[in-house]
């Protein structure tokens, strides 16, 4: 059976260790080097290199998110074994640990990282397309003549790079489309090296929960599950016509995902339409000021991923969720494109006292999109606020300041409510 070491890049006859090295990190599998649509998703990547960047931090558990009113952005590993995950108040990840370095956000730097790693994986592959910073689809078909190794060895290849120069990791998920690739980064984080064969598709589905469908939330899924679909064995007993008259565009879609097909191109192309940000909060929240703070946390964290890509919005949307899961979106184009926290924060913050009081809230969400070279930003002003242009020097001014002396060098106020 086809084998590689991921340690030493050897491909042995047999295992479990590498008889060249003795590593135990042997991936064997019939179809390992026949496959080349990819997932890559680096492990806790803001953590990560937070930790790289301050090796003081290796074994604390370390958060990745605003003060004690905020929300967590994400956690490393030894964080994670204690309960905390994403979009969790802040208040509550320091209840199941209250040891953890709580550090926020440098989009500016995790961008700069980003660069690096997609500059590693352009030498494998033009047909690269990233989701975020820190995860991208790859297809190296065709490839193998060009590098003398088949795609699962310069795969392994790529996270060993990584953590050699880097001092990062990455997990690997490998198989013969997108959505199954991106299934399979997920099953053995971190540093893991997970193959689904075509041979093996259906088996492998066949018990898994339909929330493994990237884009399936807890809404969805309870929409299903009323339809008596949990599993993608419950799928397949759906004709497609009768999933499609129910479930519109989303049930066409399902019917072909649970027979593991995915006929979606890797896209280098594609451009950015959106930048958002949202969480689900760990209880539903009716309060004023809550809210308020996580539109300009949201909004901060907008502009952050804006400026670090070069990019600026003419459009800003607010999305909330209530507590019966009913989603109100709104949205308003500005007179000329932003990447100004404190204009998306206004704007947003104008659409949310539209909606008025139909709270409780679950979700709360901002975004920009019809997008732009930063280039095109906030040219002309507002001539209804006098005040905007001084506040917009103040935050570039507030921004380079941060990328000398770190985030936390100035903070404003809304953003501890």
């Amino acid at each position: 059976m086809p084998a590689l070491c991921r340690d030493c890049l050897t491909l042995p006859e047999h295992g479990p260790r590498c008889p060249s090295c003795g590593s135990p990190r042997v991936k064997s599998h019939p179809e390992l080097f026949d496959l080349n649509i990819a997932h890559m998703d680096c492990d806790a990547f803001y953590a990560s290199v937070e930790k790289r960047e301050n090796p003081d931090l290796a074994d604390k558990p370390v958060i990745i998110g605003g003060g004690k009113r905020g929300v967590v952005s994400t956690a490393c590993y030894v964080a994670r074994v204690r309960g905390v995950h994403s979009a969790m108040p802040m208040f509550k990840a320091l209840t199941l640990c209250p040891d953890a370095v709580v550090i926020r956000p440098r989009m500016s730097l995790y961008a700069s990282v980003s660069r690096e790693i997609r500059a590693m994986m352009d030498e494998l592959t033009p047909d690269i397309e990233p989701l975020s910073l820190d995860e991208a689809f790859l297809d190296l078909s065709g490839t193998a003549r060009l590098h003398g190794a088949p795609p699962a060895v310069m795969l392994a290849r790529l996270v060993k790079r990584m953590k050699d120069e880097l001092g990062l990791t990455g997990s690997i998920g490998l198989s013969h489309n997108k959505f199954l690739a991106k299934v399979a980064s997920d099953l053995d984080k971190p540093r893991g090296f997970s193959v689904i064969g075509k041979a093996e598709t259906a088996e492998f589905l066949h018990d898994k929960p339909v929330r493994l469908i990237w884009g399936i939330g807890p809404a969805a899924q309870e929409t299903l599950e009323r339809a008596g679909i949990r599993t993608f064995s419950d799928l397949l007993r759906w004709d497609q016509e009768a999933l499609t008259a129910r479930f519109g565009a989303m049930g066409y879609r399902l019917w072909h995902l649970a027979r593991g097909q995915d006929k979606r191109r890797v896209s280098a192309h594609e451009p950015m339409k959106s930048i958002s940000n949202e969480t689900t909060f760990f209880e539903d929240t009716s309060s004023t000021d809550i809210l308020d703070g996580h539109i300009w946390r949201m909004s901060e964290k907008v502009a952050d991923r804006a400026k670090a890509k070069g990019l600026a919005g003419r459009v800003v949307t607010l999305k909330l969720k209530r507590a019966n899961h009913k989603i109100i979106t709104r949205r308003v184009s500005l007179r000329d494109a932003t990447q100004i926290a404190d204009r998306i924060y206004r704007t947003a913050r104008g659409l949310f006292d539209q909606v008025g009081d139909q709270g409780p809230y679950r979700l709360l969400g901002c975004g920009l999109s019809d997008l732009c070279p930063d280039d095109q930003a906030d040219i002309s002003g507002d001539l209804l606020d006098p005040g905007a242009a001084r506040r917009s020097q103040a935050e570039r001014a507030t921004d380079k300041i941060r990328r000398r002396f770190g985030t936390d060098a100035i903070v404003k106020g809304r953003a501890l409510r």
